[in-house]
């Protein structure tokens, strides 16, 4: 059985989800990542690995969401919550775009008595100084939490952000799209439904976003496969996908008990995911959360992108993981594994 799946997949067929489940426990490690890797090649038949220069900057650290796997939110009105001031975040803009960076990432926490009219002047004020700046923004259950304190609906919203300034949607807030495994992690977080409702409006309206998963916690494989089957069921239906990022969940300073994701089990989710998601052109190595040796070993595993370059990251170093690369370190572990390093934007277009 195993064979033939294997043989399905070199001629370039679909696999089923029972497929991806017999391949998960028949396959070798070491065969599950050769496959993976003739299918990244492909896909991607040139010898180049992409990253992107950007940051991550945190608005706000209040939340609601009460998300289980979570170190770095603090529930209202708890010491050392913040809400970003404008100048704090116009410093750290420039600072980006003074590293070579063309876009930040823009994430909060759900934030109780924050407007609607709050996120949209931060984006028109944040376009009006740095019309260049790409603005990757928002996840869906951000986008969630906007329409139910507006009272508009997902699409009103998003037109909104658009308009404002917004230029895509990071894939964060999936965790894992099955809701009997939500309501357990991220008891207050909007449902599996709800987070492919804000991608596939945003696909609709001309929005590009990535789509993640964070696996290792409290969900079984059959949930996990059920995640990529549902990314790529709404990649199917609209195209907006442009790269998937599998990661491992992050057990320190959590509430949740588990042992934490070993290599070998990171190394070959990331490879059924490449072998999985036939429509999703990009898949990225998570250097942030399992180190530049074992990045660097996903590119031999399905990995054609090697993601950003992170110039600030707050979520996982709060579960007390703490990884920096700079540009030079990221294009010289690249170039160590046989690659050549190209620098992106979001949509993948190369950047001379």
């Amino acid at each position: 059985m195993k064979e033939k799946i294997i043989e399905k997949v070199r001629i370039g067929k679909r696999i089923s989800p029972e497929e991806a489940l017999t391949l998960w426990r028949e396959a070798s490690f070491f065969e599950l990542g050769a496959l993976a890797r003739e299918v990244r090649f492909r896909i991607h038949p040139e010898r180049i690995v992409t990253y992107i220069i950007d940051r991550n900057i945190n608005y706000t650290n209040i939340c609601i969401s009460g998300c289980k796997f979570c170190a770095y939110y603090r529930p209202p009105g708890k010491e050392g919550g913040f809400v970003l001031s404008q100048e704090e975040l116009f410093r750290k803009i420039e600072e980006t775009l003074a590293l070579g960076g063309v876009q930040i990432l823009l994430q909060g926490g759900l934030h109780p008595e924050l407007p609607f009219s709050f996120y949209v002047e931060m984006l028109q004020s944040i376009k009006k100084k740095f019309p260049e700046i790409h603005i990757h923004g928002f996840s869906p259950p951000e986008i969630v939490h906007f329409s139910e304190i507006s009272g508009e609906t997902i699409e009103e919203v998003l037109r909104e952000l658009i308009k404002a300034g917004l230029n895509s949607i990071p894939g964060g807030g999936a965790e894992i799209l099955v809701d009997r495994i939500r309501k357990k992690v991220s008891p207050n977080k909007c449902s599996a439904e709800k987070w492919l409702e804000v991608m596939r409006t945003a696909h609709r309206l001309g929005l590009k976003t990535t789509a993640t998963m964070m696996f290792g916690h409290l969900e079984t494989i059959e949930d996990r496969i059920e995640h990529l089957k549902r990314i790529r069921d709404l990649q199917d239906e609209t195209g907006g996908f442009t790269a998937f990022i599998p990661w491992p969940f992050q057990p320190g300073n959590t509430e949740i008990d588990v042992p934490k994701v070993m290599p070998v089990e990171y190394l070959s989710m990331l490879a059924l995911s490449r072998i999985f998601l036939d429509n999703v052109k990009n898949i990225q190595a998570s250097w942030v959360t399992q180190g530049p040796k074992v990045a660097q070993v996903a590119l031999e595993f399905g990995a054609n992108d090697f993601g950003s370059t992170m110039i600030e990251e707050n979520v996982v170093a709060a579960a007390g993981v703490s990884h920096r690369l700079s540009v030079d370190e990221i294009e010289r572990i690249i170039r160590d594994a046989g690659y050549e390093p190209r620098r992106r934007r979001m949509d993948y277009t190369l950047i001379s």
